[in-house]
């Protein structure tokens, strides 16, 4: 039996063009279902709103995504980031690449102490990676 864990981010109202930049970096399948088609919300200003997200990459990556509902709070933490790790370093550095796209760079992509690459950055929708 396999077990997963698969990093689920919220939006406040930008969760689609979140994953369909993503979607342009990791590459995948992007699946989008709205508030509307789950009938999850009485509120017609939420018709649109992502309900569900799910990007699933060729090489086995799964990101999903929400946008949060007007009646809830919306906090953008920093207690989670996400991490890509491989083999491919031409891979990882591409994504790095697309990643970093109107991004906040803390911390380059380069060799690390521990013999991998690392690097630290805040993405353009406030995801830290």
């Amino acid at each position: 039996m396999v077990t997963r864990l698969n990093p689920y981010l919220s939006f406040r109202d930008n969760a689609r063009e979140a994953m369909e930049f993503y979607r342009s970096v990791l590459g995948g399948t992007l699946t989008i279902s709205t508030c509307a088609e789950f009938h999850a919300s009485e509120d017609p200003a939420e018709a649109d709103k992502v309900m569900h997200a799910m990007l699933e990459s060729e090489d086995g990556l799964v990101l999903m995504a929400a946008d949060t509902p007007n009646s809830m709070e919306f906090n953008r933490g920093s207690a989670v980031s996400l991490s890509l790790s491989g083999d491919d370093a031409s891979r990882l550095h591409a994504l790095w690449d697309g990643l970093a796209d109107g991004a906040t760079v803390e911390m380059p992509l380069g060799p690390s102490p521990w013999g991998d690459s690392f690097g630290m950055l805040t993405d353009r929708f406030g995801t830290a990676w």
